[in-house]
Parts: C-alpha cells; structure tokens; sequence
C-alpha cells in the first residue's frame, strides 16, 4: 500500500530544489535517479523537450499516463538598474503580494547564486509616501541582491546577468498535525504521489493490467502541457495536479479533488464517474469540483490527435500559487485512489 511518510520525506527534496520553468533540469535528474533506484528495470527516457517519462510494463500495451508536473512559478532578471538593483519578469501566473517580501536565489550564467528578497519600488513607510497604496505589479517591484552594491556594474561584477534564473524560497514545514505548508505544493506535492505510486509497485512487485507511463512535465506553468511523448497505446491520461479549495469551492486539504471543468471544459465523464465509483469502494475521501481559472497537463492532452480520455485529480492545495498548505491526509488520498484505479 502506500507511505505517506515516503511521499512526505520525498516533498521534502523535491521542493528544496529550484526548478522554474525553464530550469529544471536538476529535479529531473533526482526524479530520474529516485525512479532508477524504485524501478530498476523500468524504462527511464529524457524527452526532447525535458520531460522525464518513467514506462512500468503492464500485461498489455493499452498504456494509462499518469502525469504531475515539477516546473514551479519563478522569475528572470529582466533588468540590472542603474542603482545595482534588479527588474524581473515573472514565469507563470502568480501575484505580486504573494511574494512581496520573500527571499529568492538568483542562479548565475556560471554556475553560482546570489541570495536577494523581493520588494516593492517603495518598501519603507519611513521614507516613501506611496508605500502603502503603490500597485503591486511587476514593473513596481525589483530584487535587492545580497552584494555590496550600488551600481549597475557592481551588481553584473558579481555575476548577475539579464537572464539569470530566479527562484523562492520554498519554506517548507510540516506541521504535528499533519499539515503540510510550502511553496509549490502546485506541483511537487503530486510529483512525490506519483513516485509513492512507484514505491509500491516496488514493494508489492506489481505487474499492472495496463502499462503505466510515469510523466513528469517540465513546462505547465507556462501552458505547454504534456503533448509530445505519447502514443496511440495511451488510452487514458490522468493529470495529477492540485485540487484548489476556496470559498465556493468543494474541494478542501483533506480529500483527493477531482477536477470536472476547468477552463478548456468538461473532462471526461465516464471516467469521472469510475473515479468516485472507486473511490465510494474503497472508502477513500474525495470531492468533486470545478476550477473556472485553472489549466493542466491534461488540457493539452486532450488537444493532441490521440484518442484518449483525459481528467485531472490531485491533493487540495490551500491558496494555490501563494504560500500552499494541504494535509498528509490528502496525499494519502490521492495517492489511494491512483493505488486502486492502476490495478483495474
């Protein structure tokens, strides 16, 4: 069955370990070489684009993908100011209040980084008579780097460059109730799902009934899904990704969430229903919900030539694309209904 405390412990690295969109390469290869070690005689493959797809042999080829994404929301210097700060562009959809005021890593073009904390263009409310009512938007914010300087070529002696990744700290915590808080739950959170679904298939020595494509996309947050890659033996594509509770919204930190809309439209209906029927079985929590702002590896699925059905479920996750919180409760959740469905 599953371990929480694997898929837990396993969050834990995965989220310690930079990866905005378009630099992701060093959580593949932990994705990589934790799947090698699970799954020794799995078939591991880098695609062109960076995905890393993991392919467990069933007893048939009819293939069912099951996918989570380890890209996160990040920034790029955009601009080294005349006084050595930094302008930078955002990667992915998130606001500006909800990193306000947090540490950052620059990654420099050689190898190094540089800590920072980002803060509006009038921080202080003893200096700034805007500080409290200037618009928190991108070109109102800028990174104070942790260097000595005050100057444009200070800051680029130090390294830094326009271009350079930009990613926040994590603030990872999990809590003796059994929360867990941190930055990009959305989606690592269902990236160690995804890798406890591979533990016990290891410790059981699953053979499926259906061959299992493990796939991690490197791309989501940018709206270039999971699309390449794939065959005509996948017949079903479920994107693991996080359930967003909120008011009007049934979903919550406790139960898996699937998704049966999102703003590319209604997921499949038939196995939608198969989910809830087994989840009903099994006595596993889980809630249905609707995401009118919301996007997933599945809608990009779905828009490819292949004939499959597509539906996303996933842990709630508490104020997503913010500082996120769900329950080890709904990682087991989750985790539990993919457990069953695999073996259908």
């Amino acid at each position: 069955m599953i371990d929480v405390n694997y898929i837990i412990d396993l969050l834990s690295r995965i989220v310690a370990v930079p990866s905005p969109t378009g630099n992701t390469d060093e959580v593949l290869d932990l994705i990589k070489k934790e799947a090698a070690r699970l799954l020794p005689e799995a078939g591991i493959t880098r695609l062109k684009k960076g995905a890393v797809v993991v392919r467990v042999p069933g007893e048939r080829d009819e293939t069912l993908v099951l996918d989570a994404h380890v890209d996160t929301l990040g920034a790029m210097v955009k601009e080294v100011k005349a006084d050595g700060r930094l302008a930078f562009t955002p990667i992915g959809g998130f606001l500006m209040t909800a990193v306000e005021c947090e540490n950052v890593e620059i990654h420099t073009e050689k190898g190094g980084t540089v800590t920072g904390t980002i803060l509006s263009n009038s921080q202080s409310v003893h200096v700034y008579d805007d500080a409290r009512k200037l618009e928190r938007k991108a070109e109102n914010m800028e990174i104070r780097p942790d260097i000595r300087t005050s100057s444009a070529e200070e800051t680029k002696k130090a390294g830094i460059a326009v271009g350079d990744f930009i990613s926040f700290d994590p603030r990872f915590r999990v809590t003796p109730e059994g929360f867990v808080k941190s930055r990009f739950l959305d989606d690592k959170a269902s990236v160690a799902v995804l890798m406890g679904l591979m533990k016990a298939i290891a410790d059981e020595k699953i053979v499926p009934p259906r061959t299992l494509l493990f796939y991690f996309n490197n791309t989501e947050e940018v709206g270039a899904g999971a699309a390449n890659g794939l065959d005509h033996n996948c017949t079903e594509f479920i994107a693991v990704d996080m359930g967003a509770p909120g008011r009007g919204q049934e979903s919550d930190e406790f139960t898996v969430s699937l998704c049966a809309k999102d703003s590319s439209g209604p997921y499949d209906l038939g196995l939608r229903r198969e989910l809830t029927k087994l989840a009903r079985e099994k006595k596993i929590p889980c809630k249905v919900d609707i995401y009118p702002h919301y996007g997933s590896d599945a809608s990009a699925a779905r828009r490819t030539r292949l004939d499959l059905r597509t539906i996303v479920l996933g842990p709630g996750v508490d104020a997503s694309h913010a500082y996120e919180r769900t329950h080890k409760d709904s990682l087991e959740a989750t985790a539990a209904l993919l457990y069953h469905y695999m073996k259908k």
